[in-house]
């Protein structure tokens, strides 16, 4: 129980990452059909929040808000992209397809901890994918 002698207040993960865009529906597409996410929710409240995850187990999600709404309802958030590292099990193999989706990616480079390349969504954002 929290503020138990003894129990310890701390964070226990990472539930989701803002990731704020200029096309939503742009955005959503890129990363359920080029990606392989699947759509956890899309809400529209008046204001259209779709969150997207690898798989609906996945511990964290990514949540694609409207750049300019964000910006007009809090313009004092940074709402410059966020450096994302993704994990895999066959990064060469998944390099090889998302070149043969079109999608942008760098080069394969091998380094201390494994293999690594990054990508590109379809604004130019670039992240990250290495070897788990």
């Amino acid at each position: 129980m929290r503020g138990e002698k003894g129990v310890k207040d701390m964070i226990l993960g990472l539930g989701q990452v803002m990731l704020y865009v200029n096309d939503q529906e742009q955005a959503k597409a890129f990363w359920t059909e080029k990606m392989g996410f699947e759509v956890i929710s899309d809400v529209n409240n008046g204001l259209r929040i779709i969150t997207i995850a690898p798989t609906d187990e996945a511990q964290t999600s990514i949540v694609l808000h409207d750049k300019k709404k964000i910006q007009e309802m809090s313009p004092e958030l940074h709402l410059s992209t966020p450096s994302l590292m993704f994990y895999a099990d066959h990064v060469e193999s998944l390099y090889e397809e998302y070149k043969a989706k079109g999608i942008t990616v760098g080069e394969l480079v091998s380094m201390g901890f494994g293999k690594v390349f990054n990508f590109a969504d379809d604004e130019g954002n670039y992240f990250a994918v290495t070897e788990k």
